[in-house]
């Protein structure tokens, strides 16, 4: 039983990113560029229009997981502790649902 759902999962090519796998990729970018990255280095590392980088930045800056800081007089992006535990969680949550065969 559990092998046709893995099966169903598998057959389906759903290739649009969720919400939250959105969030998180964008924190995981910030992580990777030292925990600091300047707009335009998210907005290209994470596939996402200006429009659409800008929604999803106001949602991490309301839920504290990123915070705006002055780098050589521009703005930066800086993931915060709480948005890196925020991660590690997610990664949890991740290794929990591959374990079992269905994707998030």
């Amino acid at each position: 039983m559990i092998q046709q759902v893995k099966n169903k999962w598998e057959e389906e090519d759903d290739s649009r990113r969720s919400k939250i796998g959105i969030l998180v990729d964008i924190l995981r970018l910030i992580q990777k560029k030292g925990g600091v990255a300047k707009p335009t280095h998210i907005l290209y590392g994470a596939n996402l229009s200006h429009v659409r980088l800008n929604k999803y930045m106001d949602v991490l800056m309301d839920k504290q997981f990123v915070e705006t800081v002055n780098a050589g007089g521009r703005g930066v992006y800086r993931i915060t502790d709480k948005g890196m535990e925020f991660v590690r969680e997610f990664r949890k949550v991740e290794q929990f649902s591959e374990a079992f065969g269905v994707p998030i």
